[in-house]
């Protein structure tokens, strides 16, 4: 089995088997998406209205933004896996919660397991709180975070999420400054 056919099988286990209380009130599970291949995986917060319709994160207008940035590094969204640290949408698009957080976390530990980046990026500051729960996203965002998790030191890239930067005008330029230091950072990491 190949590295795609491997994480379709991941994926579709814990559809089934994932715990989190939040299945009761989405409409489906919403797993990560893209090459299974990827040098960078994206983590971001949790499905909005939009994913929790299609299936598929970042699809909303936080996707489109996203998309428009990795344009602007010359990369695609094909280049890249992006998922959440929770899979299923919180009613009203509330912040996760820590039990929910941790519900589905052997899922997002297997799905970085499976690809093996070299650049795990965080999209705000739940993911990052998650795997770096003294660091503030002020202080941290544009700058490599390296941490010993899932069995091998990984190197971490905090950012804000394109949904705030959407919404705070200041947090805006600010991300996209920060997102122009991917390619330099890949290619020291390489």
């Amino acid at each position: 089995m190949n590295k795609v056919e491997k994480l379709n099988t991941l994926n579709k286990k814990w559809l089934h088997e994932c715990t989190c209380e939040l299945k009761k009130t989405a409409i489906q599970g919403v797993p990560g998406d893209g090459n299974a291949n990827a040098q960078i995986v994206f983590i971001g917060e949790a499905p909005g209205a939009k994913e929790d319709k299609e299936g598929r994160p970042f699809v909303g207008t936080a996707g489109k933004f996203l998309i428009e940035m990795l344009n602007s590094i010359k990369m695609k969204r094909e280049d890249i896996y992006i998922t959440n640290i929770v899979k299923y949408r919180p009613p009203e698009n509330r912040d996760p919660t820590a039990k929910e957080i941790l519900d589905c976390a052997k899922w997002l530990e297997e799905e970085i397991i499976l690809i093996d980046p070299l650049l795990v990026v965080f999209l705000g500051r739940h993911s990052m709180s998650h795997f770096f729960p003294n660091e503030k996203i002020s202080t941290a965002h544009g700058v490599i975070l390296i941490g010993n998790h899932f069995s091998k030191v990984r190197h971490f890239f905090p950012l804000y999420h394109p949904a705030a930067a959407l919404y705070n005008g200041s947090l805006r330029e600010t991300l996209k400054k920060d997102f122009k230091k991917i390619p330099k950072i890949l290619r020291g990491l390489r």
